[in-house]
């Protein structure tokens, strides 16, 4: 708390309200501005429970985004450390080390604009890099493209919409390309706090390539500073290849 403290007295020189890409699925269409630097950073648990099987796994997301310009920004993204338990038929199997490291660019197409209905729009291109410990590695680069379009809505209201195309190797080691989607509802709830409810298509792929993980995401923030962001969320899974659970607290900074 002493930290926090600290933080919330620093005296930072932006004229608009951080804007983050957590705790939600569907990212900002804004970028941080030229010679920015801002920190997303937080705690995830998740649980899953099928055949018997149950998996608990502990990660720590972290966000890296540097601002080239006022149009674009570089970022570097990682699930941090992790630790995993695996419980099956009276055995159990713990694994920890660190995840792969996703690089990647954000660029702002638009400024959205509530007078005229007209959305901020923005494309993010990331490449996973099998960069992490052995238990919790990818195959290969993996690229990934998604298009964000945000409105700002009368009394406080706000929708985001998130489509996407990711590459990836399913477990014989074949490429494959799968989908994803997601349209979030953000509410000002009281001065400085915000709720969303979210539904996210993380993964929309065939049985084969890993099936369709898709999850219904609902949580808060609360703007501590123009440049200092709490949040918290849950998420409930809604397909069998999904997390029965999870949720997650964090933190974001802007420098």
């Amino acid at each position: 708390m002493g930290a926090l403290a600290v933080l919330a007295c620093i005296p930072f020189a932006h004229a608009e309200p951080i804007a983050t890409d957590r705790p939600d699925f569907v990212e900002s269409s804004d970028v941080v501005g030229r010679g920015r630097l801002q920190i997303e950073t937080g705690f995830s648990s998740e649980r899953t429970n099928a055949d018997g099987v149950k998996q608990r796994t502990l990660t720590t997301p972290t966000l890296l985004r540097m601002g080239v310009n006022d149009r674009l920004e570089l970022r570097v993204e990682t699930d941090g450390f992790v630790r995993s338990t695996l419980e099956d038929s009276g055995a159990t199997q713990r694994e920890r080390g660190f995840s792969d490291v996703a690089l990647g660019a954000k660029w702002h197409m638009q400024d959205g604009d509530e007078a005229t209905s007209k959305p901020g729009v923005a494309w993010l291109l990331h490449l996973d890099v099998d960069s992490g410990s052995q238990a919790f590695r990818g195959q290969g680069l993996r690229p990934s493209l998604r298009g964000v379009a945000e409105w700002d809505l009368p009394k406080g209201f706000s929708v985001g919409v998130m489509p996407g195309v990711l590459i990836d190797k399913n477990e014989d080691g074949k490429r494959f390309a799968a989908g994803l989607f997601a349209v979030t509802l953000g509410k000002d709830l009281v001065p400085a706090w915000r709720g969303f409810v979210e539904v996210s298509g993380q993964q929309l792929a065939s049985t084969k390539n890993g099936g369709n993980v898709v999850t219904f995401d609902t949580g808060v923030t609360h703007l501590v500073n123009d440049s200092l962001q709490l949040d918290f969320a849950v998420s409930r899974g809604l397909t069998s290849r999904s997390p029965d659970f999870q949720w997650g607290v964090g933190v974001s900074i802007r420098f």
